[in-house]
């Protein structure tokens, strides 16, 4: 199953925000997008998903363009966590991740054995199974984002695409969840990623698009393109790259101020 934008152009009202854009996501391969804020992530995020039209080009699933696939086609293929999505009131996490089962069930079909299989296996996955009764709005923020990434998973579809869900979650989470992507990678699914922490993206992506002002700056393998000009010219931060001790891929160093003062001082 693969997805692909071509010579995609995105704007709000005037504004361009994506300018003519080729970007494929490899398929059997976790792609992470990353970039600046502002440049046009999420927004290409959201029109993979069908979310946004485009003004030119096109998005193209298993070859055909998205915006005339049926919706229940789309959603059986392409599973979709936007960044801070907001649950209807009183939802529990077990309705919530039940949810992501409506595009495999007819209208008016129970949940089948299969369903509940595939809700329970969500729920232990992402270490909401304790939670599964509890309202979502009494709920951390950490704990609110795994339920929704459950929703997500339960969808069980060969694409995932997933707008920034290492939010709200602390470091031990952070990789759980990114460990858990790798698993589902490993089953066969294409992934879609937009993660802030550069050193993540080149940790867990095989492949790795940087975005700059709506464009594409780099796309590659992290460590044939991550390096001190990409990260001066993509985030505008001083820095040294690094292979990371654990994994070889490339760890970017900031160098801040404070560096800066302690070298002065000595």
């Amino acid at each position: 199953m693969s997805i692909e934008a071509r010579q995609l152009r995105v704007g709000y009202g005037e504004r361009d925000v994506l300018n003519g854009v080729d970007v494929p996501l490899p398929e059997g391969q976790i792609t992470a997008i990353v970039g600046a804020n502002a440049c046009g992530k999420s927004t290409l995020l959201r029109t993979f998903a069908r979310l946004l039209k485009p003004t030119a080009g096109s998005v193209l699933l298993d070859g055909a363009e998205i915006a005339h696939t049926p919706t229940r086609d789309v959603a059986k293929r392409l599973g979709f966590l936007p960044q801070s999505p907001v649950p209807p009131e009183g939802l529990t996490v077990e309705d919530l991740v039940h949810r992501g089962r409506f595009p495999h069930q007819k209208l008016g079909r129970r949940s089948s054995a299969e369903d509940k299989a595939r809700v329970d296996w969500a729920l232990n996955a992402t270490g909401v199974h304790d939670l599964k009764d509890r309202p979502l709005d009494r709920l951390s923020g950490g704990q609110r984002q795994r339920a929704w990434i459950a929703m997500a998973l339960a969808q069980d579809t060969p694409i995932l695409l997933l707008d920034e869900p290492t939010t709200y979650l602390d470091l031990a989470h952070q990789l759980e969840v990114l460990d858990l992507l790798v698993d589902l990678n490993e089953q066969g699914r294409t992934i879609g990623i937009v993660l802030h922490d550069l050193n993540h993206a080149c940790r867990y992506a095989h492949h790795l698009v940087a975005l700059k002002r709506g464009e594409v700056y780099a796309a590659g393998a992290p460590d044939e393109i991550v390096d001190e000009v990409l990260v001066k010219q993509v985030f505008g931060l001083d820095s040294r790259v690094i292979p990371d001790p654990v994994t070889g891929t490339p760890m970017c160093v900031p160098i801040g101020r404070t560096v800066t003062r302690s070298a002065t001082a000595s």
